[in-house]
């Protein structure tokens, strides 16, 4: 026998056996069954559908064609429908291996639907007479895990209060994924004018007029939106640093990268792309910043993640530059999919979207922790934000009281999203709170705005936790600060004596926005600076531990102006002695002077000395005057 005739024989004999295994004997059923199938694999739906009906016209009992409808339902998203054939289907046959096929794809279905008892039963069935396909049984143990626990907790209904958005930001075909500036006056948000898939994407923005209310939303600038696709976005917290995903069309090193454009004054800079150490040659999108701008999460679909899709982390090294991303590894990321990332001002709450942990169904919402160690256990937020739809593109609120989302419901035979906001009841608030610090840096003497760094220090740990610059046309600024510390804040420009200031957030329950103003002097003779961030007991002269990180940065100043003299003056407020407190503040100038020679400052550029109560900065008629007039200062003598 020829090789032809050899190949010819097995694929007649292949065909023959495939259709003697179907249900059916009506060959214009199989055939309608055979041409149907071609159509479904095209994602050319209604033909499939039409093929397969008149198939069960031909034969009403053909087992395999109500699962082929029920299926195609399902890559539909029609559930209802997919679940009516796969019930049909299966009540017809009686042959374990068509019942596996049927109980795995039902179970999908029955959880898509919130059908959880039903779900738990056929994806039971599954694992325990499947033995073969591995991949299968994974999948079908993880829904099993998820209708368990949706079935446990389905009652379980936080009161949160949601409501769409006014038709004012609501006014597109569909939009999604909003984003919010630290202060809540800037609601950014992609959005398409058009409810098919491929439509063009832009970027646009609303702000709050005087009355708090969200105008109609504008394009967030000709340098960002394009005639190619501007998608899902990343805002630092002062609204000056914008991550956004572009597909096509730009000079792009996978399907989808990840693009960076700041505003200086009120334009917005031509995007860069951010490269290959965070963009790959696939799939790059949702990125996800911390309120300084400097970690960026975002989701990809490379390689070498856990999952098809992964969620991975980056952030800016010394120079400015983007490091390479890693994984975010477990907890966080799973064998399945996690998506939609959103790190919290705090920067230590990480919201993110995954159908691979226990759930109600689909995507749902979780959060993790930072601390010392990692990533806590993630949590699912629960009901009603969770339920057997997707859930994802949530922001949450530096206060923690308020949260933004896209939700997806039907419409004219699509879908449409829309921008949702929701009340969070106190118990659901996150653990750490943020505030913010936001004003103009200045020159003191002529008044002129100033582009200066702003560091703010865990004065605990002296540990940098965030790093912004102000704005060089108008000198604004906005820092975020979290509950659960103790802060210094400094505000440094070259040429400039350096800005020392405090914040207690260790018990602060006080999260109004601080509004502050910062005037600079220059370094030259007469100049000083209060330093606010040096600590001592009360009536006690040793310099407390939380000290350092003060000391270190009159180091640094003194280090890079090896010329500069300065004299070290301590003060007090008037309460008790005069003499008793000039013998105080003497001793408190000697502890920070002594602190100095120790760590490499040459003696002869320091002078110490005691004023007690005579030169206060406030009047001592208070409890707050008295501890401003409290404090060491330094001052440039030559």
């Amino acid at each position: 026998m020829s090789r032809i005739l050899i190949v010819l024989f097995v694929l007649i004999s292949c065909a023959a056996v495939a259709q003697a295994q179907l249900s059916t004997k009506s060959k214009k059923a199989i055939e309608y069954y055979t041409q149907a199938d071609n159509y479904r694999v095209r994602g050319q739906f209604d033909q499939a559908i039409s093929l397969l009906n008149q198939a069960l016209e031909k034969d009403d009992e053909f087992v395999e064609a109500y699962y082929r409808l029920g299926l195609v339902y399902q890559n539909m998203k029609n559930f209802p429908e997919a679940i009516r054939n796969y019930e049909k289907g299966l009540s017809l046959t009686n042959d374990l291996r068509k019942q596996k096929t049927f109980w795995y794809d039902m179970g999908e279905a029955y959880v898509a639907v919130g059908e959880y008892e039903k779900a738990m039963k056929v994806l039971s069935a599954f694992v325990n007479n499947e033995t073969l396909n591995k991949t299968k049984v994974e999948r079908a143990t993880s829904l099993f895990k998820s209708a368990e626990f949706a079935y446990k907790n389905k009652d379980n209904v936080s009161a949160y209060i949601q409501k769409p958005l006014s038709d004012t930001v609501n006014c597109f075909a569909t939009q999604y994924f909003p984003v919010l500036t630290a202060d809540q006056q800037q609601l950014i948000f992609t959005r398409r004018t058009s409810n098919d898939p491929n439509a063009d994407e832009d970027l646009v923005i609303s702000r709050k007029n005087e009355h708090g209310r969200w105008t109609t939303p504008v394009s967030i600038s000709k340098n960002i939106n394009t005639r190619l696709n501007e998608g899902t976005c990343a805002i630092s917290a002062d609204g000056r640093k914008l991550i956004f995903t572009s597909c096509v069309g730009r000079d792009g090193i996978g399907s989808c990268d990840l693009y960076e454009t700041k505003k200086i004054g009120d334009d917005w800079t031509e995007p860069k792309n951010l490269g290959s150490n965070v963009n790959s040659i696939a799939w790059e999108s949702q990125p996800a910043l911390s309120a300084d701008g400097r970690t960026l999460y975002f989701v990809s679909d490379r390689r070498a993640g856990m999952g098809r899709r992964d969620i991975w982390v980056t952030s800016l090294d010394d120079n400015g530059k983007w490091t390479k991303a890693v994984n975010a590894g477990k907890p966080v990321n799973s064998v399945f999919d996690e998506i939609s990332p959103f790190i919290h001002v705090n920067n230590k709450t990480l919201y993110f979207a995954s159908n691979g942990l226990p759930g109600f169904g689909g995507y749902d919402l979780f959060s993790v922790e930072k601390d010392s160690a990692g990533w806590s256990t993630p949590k699912n937020i629960g009901a009603p934000i969770n339920n057997h739809d997707d859930q994802f593109s949530l922001f949450i609120t530096a206060d923690g009281k308020k949260g933004y989302y896209s939700h997806e419901e039907n419409a004219g035979g699509g879908t449409r999203s829309r921008i949702f906001e929701m009340q969070i009841p106190e118990e659901n608030q996150v653990k750490y709170r943020s505030n913010y610090v936001s004003g103009i840096v200045r020159d003191k003497q002529n008044k002129q705005v100033l582009s200066a760094r702003i560091e703010l220090i865990n004065l605990s740990k002296n540990q940098v936790e965030s790093l912004v610059e102000s704005d060089s046309i108008n000198g604004e600024y906005l820092i975020v600060l979290t509950q659960g510390a103790d802060y210094a804040l400094y505000v440094n420009k070259e040429g400039y004596l350096f800005k020392s200031l405090h914040f207690n957030y260790s018990e602060s329950f006080d999260f109004k926005p601080i509004v502050l103003d910062v005037d600079l002097e220059k370094a030259a003779i007469g100049s000083k600076v209060i330093l606010n961030n040096i600590f001592f007991d009360v009536d006690k002269y040793e310099l407390k531990s939380n000290s350092i990180t003060e000391l270190k940065r009159i180091i640094r100043f003194l280090t890079e102006n090896p010329k500069v003299h300065i004299e070290i003056g301590g003060h007090t407020d008037n309460s008790g002695a005069a003499a008793y407190n000039r013998s105080l503040s003497e001793k408190r100038a000697l502890a920070v002077y002594n602190y100095l020679i120790a760590n490499g400052i040459d003696k002869a550029r320091l002078t110490p000395k005691g004023y007690g109560p005579d030169q206060p900065v406030a009047p001592n008629d208070t409890d707050v005057s008295r501890q401003l007039n409290r404090r060491i200062e330094f001052k440039i003598t030559r």
